[in-house]
């Protein structure tokens, strides 16, 4: 492993070799080089992309001992290899980011990654503790951009399993290899890794937390490193400027300007919602002047069409509601009885469920259901006033 080109120099995005095996697998038509400066998938790190003579490369996989590159045509004899540069030295960033993150979380508080994902947008750790106040992170983010900002060396060697007492690693390695790549930022982390890195932690640029969510009892940690911190900032400052543009406010007075216009539109829902009610209530006390209600809305909400059946059965307590609308592709009921009333309404969807090819439920006292609208909510009410 230690001889392949991308573990000889992580910066080698042109090479020579030849073709040694071809085959194909589940993964699709691939070929075996002499030599390859493709990284494949592992340790958390997606693989390269790139063209072997001008054919495309999209998949590297690791299977057994050989690096499978998986290509869109045949390939043969010699070749002449090209690695995506900008997605490599974008991973690069990345996989350092972590090592320089993680170690972070381990020096100031003593909490371990549990895991790590590579995404195409953000990075992932998750961090072994059921929560990570703001303090913590804000101590931790500052930490591993000073490891940056000092540019220190990141290096790279092979040991043996019997040398690994000679290093402080930051966690126990898992392989039985005898073969063991490690990962050093001088008097700050030592890591077992097998993947790509830049040679300096400067070359990382910036570390910026995004945020941290509740995963279980662990805490994933959202991050990103180098040019993803400018794609970051570049997006918010557009979103920033666009909220504040429409706020008519400057850019620093935009969250307590968009927290009025907030607290202005729930109020302002409130009073709808609370005028909607009333205009509700009114329609059932009207209603509810009959003793059989056959009675279609249109786009009201199930919510909605319940309220208007309870409060016509509760004000008449000798009536029977049978309400429904039509809102875009879906047709609802509710049918609902008066105290004073014994007959079930259970008979009623009884008898309407499968006429309408509809689905539903309910009480002797309250049923609801819907349908795709195949007739119209007039022609239902009138189905199950005569039901």
């Amino acid at each position: 492993m230690k001889d392949l080109l991308y573990y000889q120099d992580a910066y080698i995005c042109q090479f020579d070799a030849s073709v040694t095996t071809s085959g194909q697998d589940e993964y699709g038509a691939y070929v075996v080089l002499s030599n390859t400066a493709f990284y494949p998938t592992g340790g958390g790190q997606p693989h390269d992309i790139g063209t072997l003579n001008g054919v495309a490369v999209t998949n590297v996989e690791k299977v057994d001992d050989e690096v499978r590159h998986y290509v869109t045509s045949t390939v043969t004899g010699d070749v002449h290899g090209e690695i995506d540069w900008t997605r490599r030295f974008d991973f690069m960033q990345q996989h350092a980011g972590q090592h320089i993150l993680t170690a972070a979380f381990v020096e100031l508080f003593d909490l371990p990654t549990v895991s790590f994902h590579l995404g195409s947008d953000t990075v992932t750790i998750d961090i072994a503790a059921d929560s990570i106040s703001a303090e913590q992170l804000a101590m931790v983010e500052a930490r591993a951009n000073d490891i940056i900002i000092e540019n220190r060396p990141i290096t790279t060697t092979w040991v043996t399993r019997d040398e690994l007492s000679q290093y402080p690693l930051r966690k126990d390695i898992a392989v039985d290899d005898d073969d063991i790549r490690l990962v050093i930022i001088p008097d700050y982390d030592y890591n077992g890794c097998g993947g790509t890195h830049p040679t300096a932690t400067g070359q990382v640029q910036m570390i910026k937390v995004l945020f941290v969510e509740k995963m279980k009892k662990q805490s994933r940690v959202h991050f990103v490193c180098g040019k993803r911190v400018f794609n970051a900032l570049h997006m918010r400052k557009h979103v920033l400027s666009d909220v504040a543009r429409q706020l008519s406010v400057p850019e620093e007075e935009a969250a307590t300007a968009l927290q009025k216009v907030m607290t202005a539109a729930k109020k302002a829902e409130k009073q709808l919602q609370d005028a909607q009610d009333t205009l509700l209530e009114q329609q059932a006390a009207q209603l509810a002047t009959q003793t059989i209600v056959a009675h279609a809305f249109t786009n009201y909400s199930m919510q909605q069409l319940q309220k208007v059946a309870r409060t016509i059965t509760t004000i008449n307590p000798d009536a029977q509601a049978f309400i429904a609308s039509q809102n875009d592709d879906k047709l609802q009921f509710v049918a609902a009885r008066g105290a004073n009333i014994e007959r079930s309404m259970k008979d009623i969807s009884a008898a309407v469920l499968p006429t309408i090819n509809g689905k539903g439920g309910g009480s002797d006292q309250f049923v609801q259901g819907g349908c795709e609208p195949t007739i119209t909510a007039d022609e239902l009410v009138q189905l199950m006033a005569n039901a």
